[in-house]
C-alpha cells in the first residue's frame, strides 16, 4: 500500500459528519491520489456474467425493482444501478439519450464503485457502513467526481448477508442537493421490497412470519417449516434473535425447549409476538400462523408472562 495521505482539519470539516469516516479511510487507509481516476476499466462481457451468476436467483428479483426505480427517478435525470457485494455494478437503468455520457463516468455495468478503489462514493461507502449514504458532487474523494451526485443503499439476501446495493446516480444533479432524502427513502422502499420477495421465494413452501415493522433497511421476517421450527431469518431477525455471522443456517423448534439454542426463550418470545402482531393480537390466528393450535399458544402466552413476571420486567403482548 502506498504511503497515507493526510488532509487538513478544515478540508475535514467541510464535509458531512456522516462521510468523514470515509474520508479516513480513504486517505490513511487506502491512501488513494484525489487526484487518481478511480474506476478506469470495465470488465469484459465474460467476467460480468460470472458476476451475475454469483448473485443467482437474486438477478431476477431484482428486475422489476430496478424498472420501477427507474420511473420514479428517470425525471429528475438519475440512472438506476445494481452492484454486487464487491461494489461491482451488474445492471443499470438509463435513459438512451445518456448512455454515453453515463458509460464515460462508469455508471455501467461492469464498474467497479468499491471505496477501496475510488475513495468515497455511493455504492462503496454503503456497502462498507452497511447503511444509506449519499455523496453530492464535491463530497466524493475523487476531483474526477465532484460533478456527480449518488445515493446508494445496501440490501439484504434472504440468508441475511448484505447481497448489494442499489444506486441512484446523476451526472447534473440539482448544486444543492435538495432531494438527496427523497431518493435515500425511495431506494430503501425498494431494497426491503427485493429482501422480502428474495425471503418470500427461497421459502415459499413455509410459513412466513414478520415481526413487527421497521425503520431500517431489512425487514424481521422469519420462515416456519411443517414442525413449527424456523428454518430461516432475515438480517434484521437474525439482530432480534441475536444471531452472528456463524448462525448462518437458523434451526430451532418453537414446540420444544430446544438445547443448546443461544437465547432459545428470546427467540420464541421474538416469533410469538409477532404473530400477534400480524394478528391484531387475537390468539386464534396467531396460532394459525404459527401452525399450533389455540391451547398451545395460550400455554406459552401465560408461561412468557411468567417468566417476564419472575425476572421483574414488563412487557405488552
Amino acid at each position: 500500500m502506498s504511503e497515507t495521505l493526510s488532509m487538513s482539519p478544515d478540508r475535514l470539516a467541510m464535509i458531512p459528519a456522516g462521510l468523514r469516516a470515509s474520508w479516513t479511510r480513504s486517505g490513511s487507509v487506502y491512501a488513494i491520489p484525489p487526484m487518481s481516476e478511480g474506476c478506469v476499466e470495465l470488465l469484459c462481457g465474460a467476467e460480468l456474467r460470472q458476476a451475475c451468476a454469483r448473485m443467482g436467483p437474486l438477478m431476477k428479483t431484482t428486475g422489476p425493482e430496478l424498472d420501477r426505480l427507474h420511473g420514479i427517478v428517470s425525471t429528475l435525470d438519475y440512472t438506476v444501478l445494481l452492484s454486487d457485494p464487491n461494489g461491482i455494478v451488474l445492471a443499470r437503468r438509463g435513459d438512451p439519450p445518456h448512455e454515453k455520457g453515463h458509460r464515460r463516468w462508469h455508471l455501467w455495468p461492469g464498474a467497479c464503485w468499491s471505496e477501496k478503489q475510488v475513495g468515497t462514493n455511493g455504492i462503496g461507502t454503503s456497502l462498507a457502513e452497511g447503511r444509506p449514504i449519499t455523496v453530492h458532487m464535491n463530497q466524493h474523494w475523487l476531483l474526477n467526481l465532484r460533478y456527480l451526485a449518488c445515493s446508494a443503499v445496501p440490501f439484504y439476501g434472504p440468508d441475511g448477508r448484505v447481497a448489494g446495493a442499489l444506486d441512484a446516480s446523476s451526472t447534473h444533479p440539482d448544486p444543492e442537493g435538495r432531494i438527496a432524502i427523497m431518493m435515500e427513502a425511495v431506494l430503501v422502499d425498494a431494497a426491503r421490497r427485493i429482501e422480502r420477495r428474495s425471503f418470500l421465494d427461497a421459502y415459499k413452501s413455509h410459513t412466513i412470519v414478520l415481526l413487527g415493522g421497521s425503520n431500517d433497511i431489512s425487514l424481521p421476517m422469519v420462515a416456519l417449516d411443517e414442525a413449527r421450527v424456523v428454518v430461516g431469518a432475515t438480517f434484521a431477525a437474525r439482530q432480534m434473535l441475536k444471531l452472528d455471522d456463524s448462525d448462518r443456517n437458523v434451526c430451532f423448534d418453537l414446540g420444544t425447549r430446544g438445547r443448546g439454542v443461544p437465547d432459545f426463550q428470546e427467540a420464541e418470545r421474538a416469533v410469538i409476538e409477532g404473530a400477534l402482531a400480524m394478528s391484531g393480537g387475537k390468539v386464534a390466528p396467531a396460532a394459525r400462523l404459527l401452525g399450533v393450535s389455540r391451547s398451545t399458544l395460550h400455554r406459552k402466552i401465560r408461561a412468557m408472562e411468567a417468566s417476564i413476571v419472575e425476572g421483574g420486567v414488563s412487557r405488552r403482548h
